[in-house]
């Protein structure tokens, strides 16, 4: 079996594991809740048998006593008293036995037998017969203390044992039968609820890697199928009834998912589709000056200065787009290591300030900079700062006031570039990060801009858990800086 095979053979067993998981641990919970059901209505049903003993008992006993009364003596009562209703009189030879009902409960019994003592007693288990059959030879006893020496009823409550026995047996039988048979139908139930979830999967399984590769076409198809989905249309990919709240729901996150990977699919392209743009720029340049050499400007000493001037111009702007496309390359796959140590990013501004004047003296560069301790790539935070002072010469007309801040605010470092140049459209504030982006393609075109350079950045300003700010106005300048965590003092090295 080939590699490829094999492993698609363990995520289907994977799969599989996993569904059986979910479906016995389903399966077994519902199982157990019903199991708890059913012995709540057990144990109701016995509790109620239990309660109509009692009244029948006292019932029966308040009836006999009633008519006791009218006999001239206990032993005359005991002696001519028939047996007709289950019930069966007699003497007590030691004092009552059983539970006495405190006195503010007696209100609720009848009058004959409220100061009686009472208990039940299971006939049967001296001859060390089975609960059951005791169960059926169940007798309520009440006795009397007055008058002298006292009697006692016994009431046979075989009648009533009888009805809730049966009852009983009924009950069980049809529970085991229910709860045996909801093994099989909850499985299939449970099963047929997860299939919305399978389905989900195996839509989301089909654009595994396994898949191979997708034609243009088909990932040209499968971002308009994916512009299609929504929650307002989810039924279009996932058939859910009603009730299924909660598979709604995980559709909805999984088509928000899928979004988000058409987006990221988007700007994929588009990242490709302006990179080829801005490298086909420069290629064309120095292949029109190559062929120009080639035809006749390598007889005319002007054409060819010019040619070669062009060739290294365009050279290195290629060279450029390049170092900026391997440095966002390697971010995006977390293939940048950065050389965390503590130093001054006030030491960092003047050093990037006297980089720029030696090689720009056509505009006024000030610094307002106070010592601020941060913990960070230093290398790559003079990057960043090149970048904001690069683009504020480019943008700032000649003679114009630059100026480079350093300060901490609420515990975070503030590296600040501040321009009086030609400013940002409002419009445009929100997409200066993206990569490629231009506010104003010609003007970016003359200065020799990527558009790469603050997605730069940003990217370093994250990195080391900060963001970037932003406040432009057109003709009057743009401020940006990068705010990063300052070192606290008791954390100083």
């Amino acid at each position: 079996m080939s590699n490829k095979a094999l492993s698609k053979t363990k995520g289907l067993l994977g799969r599989n594991r996993i569904r059986f998981s979910i479906v016995y641990k389903l399966n077994l919970q519902l199982w157990l809740r019903l199991l708890l059901i059913f012995l709540t209505l057990d144990i109701i049903l016995a509790a109620a048998f239990f309660v109509t003993v009692v009244i029948y008992g006292e019932q029966m006993a308040a009836e006999v006593t009633a008519e006791i009364i009218n006999i001239e003596s206990v032993d005359a009562a005991v002696e001519s008293w028939p047996d007709i209703y289950g019930i069966q009189i007699d003497t007590l030879l030691d004092g009552p036995r059983g539970f006495t009902v405190p006195v503010y409960f007696r209100d609720y019994l009848p009058q004959q037998t409220a100061q009686a003592a009472r208990r039940l007693i299971f006939s049967g288990e001296e001859a060390g017969t089975g609960f059951l059959k005791q169960l059926k030879q169940l007798t309520y006893r009440v006795e009397f203390a007055q008058p002298y020496p006292g009697y006692g009823l016994s009431v046979n409550l075989r009648p009533l044992v009888d009805i809730f026995y049966k009852i009983m047996l009924t009950m069980l039988i049809i529970q085991s039968v229910i709860l045996i048979q909801s093994i099989f139908t909850q499985t299939r139930t449970i099963r047929g609820t997860l299939k919305p979830i399978t389905e989900l999967a195996n839509k989301a399984h089909s654009l595994n890697v396994e898949r191979g590769p997708f034609t243009p076409e088909e990932m040209q198809a499968l971002a308009g199928k994916l512009d299609g989905i929504n929650a307002a249309r989810l039924d279009t990919r996932i058939e859910l009834g009603a009730t299924q709240d909660e598979l709604k729901n995980l559709a909805v996150a999984i088509n928000g998912m899928l979004d988000r990977i058409n987006e990221a699919y988007r700007s994929q392209a588009r990242f490709v589709s302006d990179a080829s743009h801005e490298l086909r720029t420069p290629i064309a340049a120095i292949q029109g000056y190559a062929n120009l050499l080639d035809r006749w400007g390598k007889y005319d000493e002007k054409a060819l200065q010019e040619s070669i001037d062009a060739i290294k111009e365009e050279a290195a702007n290629m060279k450029e787009l390049i170092e900026q496309l391997l440095f966002l390359a390697r971010g995006d796959n977390h293939r940048m290591h950065l050389e965390f140590e503590q130093f001054d990013l006030a030491e960092i501004a003047e050093a990037v300030i006297k980089e720029t004047e030696m090689i720009s003296q056509s505009h006024d560069i000030t610094a307002e900079l106070n010592s601020v301790l941060v913990v960070a790539d230093m290398g790559l935070i003079k990057q960043a700062l090149r970048i904001l002072v690069d683009n504020a010469v480019k943008y700032t007309p000649v003679g114009g006031k630059i100026v480079i801040s350093v300060d901490e605010k609420q515990g975070n470092a503030c590296l600040t570039v501040q321009d009086d140049g030609i400013g940002i459209p409002a419009e445009a504030v929100p997409y200066i990060f993206d990569r490629f982006y231009r506010a104003d393609e010609s003007r970016a075109r003359k200065t020799g801009g990527t558009g790469l350079g603050l997605s730069i950045a940003r990217w370093i300003a994250q990195r080391h858990g900060g963001y970037m700010e932003v406040l432009s106005r057109e003709e009057i300048g743009t401020r940006i800086g990068i705010i990063i965590p300052a070192l606290k003092e008791q954390e100083e090295l």
